[in-house]
């Protein structure tokens, strides 16, 4: 199998020269819980002063948990492994995903800085106010943004925990097939369902080729 990465070990490669870009570009796998916890709290604060009952605030919660695996799928399949063919997009594929292949075992990269999920989570937070309302909305995005955690630091578990529980056993080796196999299959990380759903398992894309052939 050829080589796909850089480098096996955890370390960081510099990618900015600024200092200050530097030092938010590589994160403790603590910071998003840090940044995130407390605004998954204020939103549950803002959905019940705003009148959202607790049964609909945990339908909403638990509802947006889920869409956060389709999401998850979306933004990993068609936004981190995006093609580029300008130098630019090359170089902005690079800095949001392209780093994370090169270096998959830089624990300071496995988790997404506040600095690139914020914008992503206003966009998200938007689409959710415009189409749900202001007293719905706070609930979904704390669900939202608690589906987004569990990701996280499941990513990085996947990367340096050793697991003997099946289910993170099976997960585990879904992303490494995915970084060390075929980067074009695996997009879900928390979730194996949309790669079903879409036929980007890898068992699923194998048996489709033998049917062909």
């Amino acid at each position: 199998m050829a080589r796909n990465f850089v480098s096996n070990k955890d370390e960081s490669v510099r990618l900015f020269t600024n200092p200050i870009l530097h030092m938010f570009s590589h994160v403790h796998w603590s910071t998003p819980l840090i940044f995130w916890v407390p605004v998954v709290c204020y939103s549950l604060y803002k959905g019940f002063a705003n009148g959202a009952s607790v049964l609909a605030t945990g339908g909403l919660f638990v509802a947006a948990m889920g869409f956060w695996t389709f999401a998850e799928y979306l933004l990993h399949r068609y936004i981190f492994h995006y093609h580029a063919t300008t130098e630019w997009g090359k170089r902005i594929s690079f800095l949001t995903h392209g780093v994370h292949h090169d270096y998959p075992n830089d624990s300071k990269r496995l988790v997404m800085p506040p600095l690139l999920g914020a914008p992503i989570a206003a966009v998200f937070y938007l689409a959710f106010y415009y189409t749900l309302g202001s007293t719905y909305m706070h609930p979904f995005f704390a669900g939202f943004i608690t589906g987004y955690l569990i990701y996280d630091m499941m990513h990085y578990a996947l990367h340096h925990a050793k697991f003997t529980n099946p289910f993170f056993q099976e997960m585990k080796t879904h992303h490494m097939v995915h970084h060390y196999n075929d980067a074009e299959s695996g997009f879900g990380v928390s979730s194996k369902l949309w790669d079903v759903v879409f036929r980007t398992l890898f068992v699923a894309k194998r048996r489709a080729v033998e049917q062909e052939a």
